[in-house]
C-alpha cells in the first residue's frame, strides 16, 4: 500500500486520529504487564492506526528499538539495571499477534533483528577475563555461534544469512568491518584507521555494507559491494567529513550526516540528496521516508518526510528519540523511545518506554 496510491483514504483516516492513540497492553514473556485503558482507534490492514506502547512492564523501562520492514516486529532492549549480569533483556514484540518472547542473549546492548523478524544479535560488554562479543539468536536454529572477540555494532540482512559487525584489533587498536555468513565463514571487507566505531549497516540481500572510516587521512562513509568485493568512496567527496547513519534495506540510498545537514545518497546516479539542518536518524527500507530530528528544538521532536515530494509527518510533538531500522516500508510505522508521559493514556510510569506510530 503506498501514500501515492492511497492518499484519499489516508487522509480519511488521518482525520479521524487528530486526537486518536492506541495502546498495546499484551505482552507474553515481558516482565509483569500492567494494562493501560484504550483510546480510539482505526484498524487498517489488522493493525490499529495512531499510537501503540509495545513496552508496558512497570520497572526500569526500555529504549533501542528498531522494527521490521513489514512494520510487524519490534526489537528492543530493557534498561533495568544498566549493563549489569540482571539487566538490558532483549525482547521482540510481534504487534500482530499481539506477544512479546524474550531472547536468549544476555545483557544486550544494541540489538539488530533480521527482516523476517526471525534472528536477533545484539553486542554484550566486555566482564572480567571475557571481551566485547556478539550473541546471535534464531527463532528457528537456536543460539548461533559467532566468533569474534571484542566486537560490537551488529546490522543483519533479511533473511539473518549475513551479519555484520566491528571488530577492535588487539594489537593495531584499529578497527575491522567483518562480513559472517551463518552458513559458514566470514570475511574481512575493511581495514580502518582508527578504532572509533565502523557503524556497519548491511542490505537486505546481503550485498551492500555501508561503513564509516573516521581516520584523519580517510575520513568518510563508504560503501561495500559484494558482486566486485571492493569499497567504493568517501560517498561524500574528500573535502568533507561524515559520519554514517544507515544503508537502506534496498541497497539504494545511504544517508550520512555532514556539518549540520543530512544527505541521502543514491548509490545508483552517484548523487546526494541534502536535507538541511536536520539531524537525519533512520530511512525506511525502500529508502524514499527520511526520519529526523529537527535542530530547532522549538518544535517536533521526530518528523518523517517524503523524500520525493518533501512532505513531512509528525512522529513526536513530545521529546523522543529514534535508531536505525526504525521506519517501516513506505514509511507506515516508526518505532521510537520516550520517557514523556501523555503519549498514550495510562502511561505513568515515569520510565522510558517503546512506542509505534502507525500512519495509514
Amino acid at each position: 500500500m503506498s501514500r501515492r496510491t492511497n492518499r484519499s483514504t489516508t487522509r480519511r483516516v488521518r482525520a479521524a486520529l487528530s486526537t486518536a492513540v492506541v495502546v498495546c497492553a499484551v505482552t507474553a514473556a515481558a516482565p509483569t504487564a500492567i494494562a493501560a485503558p484504550p483510546g480510539p482507534s482505526v484498524a487498517v490492514g489488522g493493525l490499529s492506526v495512531g499510537v501503540e506502547r509495545v513496552s508496558v512492564a512497570t520497572d526500569d523501562g526500555y529504549g533501542a528499538p528498531s522494527i521490521t520492514p513489514d512494520g510487524r516486529s519490534v526489537v528492543f532492549k530493557s534498561l533495568k539495571n544498566g549493563p549489569s549480569a540482571d539487566g538490558n533483556e532483549v525482547y521482540v514484540h510481534d504487534r500482530r499477534a499481539g506477544q512479546t518472547r524474550t531472547e536468549p542473549i544476555a545483557e544486550g546492548w544494541v540489538p539488530a533483528i533480521s527482516g523476517d523478524g526471525k534472528q536477533v544479535a545484539a553486542n554484550a560488554p566486555a566482564k572480567g577475563m571475557s571481551a566485547e562479543r556478539i550473541q546471535q539468536h534464531s527463532v528457528d536454529l537456536g543460539l548461533l555461534p559467532v566468533v569474534c572477540g571484542r566486537c560490537n555494532q551488529p546490522s543483519l540482512n533479511a533473511d539473518g544469512r549475513y551479519l555484520a559487525f566491528g571488530v577492535l584489533d588487539y594489537v593495531s587498536r584499529n578497527r575491522r568491518v567483518v562480513i559472517a555468513d551463518r552458513n559458514g565463514g566470514s570475511q574481512t571487507i575493511a581495514s580502518l584507521g582508527t578504532g572509533a566505531p565502523a557503524r556497519p549497516s548491511i542490505s537486505g540481500d546481503g550485498r551492500y555494507v555501508a561503513y564509516q572510516d573516521l581516520a584523519p587521512q580517510k575520513q568518510g562513509v563508504y560503501l561495500w559491494d559484494r558482486t566486485t568485493g571492493t569499497s567504493s568512496g568517501p560517498l561524500q567527496g574528500p573535502s568533507k567529513y561524515a559520519t554514517l547513519v544507515q544503508l537502506s534495506d534496498s541497497g539504494d540510498k545511504v544517508v550520512y550526516l555532514s556539518d549540520n545537514d543530512t544527505y541521502v545518497h543514491d548509490v545508483s546516479t552517484g548523487n546526494a540528496q541534502r536535507v538541511p539542518d536536520v539531524r537525519g536518524l533512520a530511512i525506511d527500507p525502500t529508502g524514499r521516508y527520511l526520519l529526523y530530528a529537527p535542530r530547532d528544538t522549538s518544535g517536533p521532536s521526530l518528523v518523517l518526510r517524503d523524500l520525493q515530494t518533501g512532505a513531512d509527518e509528525t512522529v513526536s510533538d513530545q521529546p523522543a528519540t529514534a535508531e536505525v531500522d526504525s521506519v517501516s516500508a513506505g514509511g507506515r510505522d516508526v518505532v521510537f523511545q520516550s520517557e514523556a508521559d501523555g503519549i498514550v493514556p495510562g502511561d505513568t510510569n515515569g520510565k522510558p518506554d517503546v512506542f509505534v506510530r502507525r500512519f495509514f
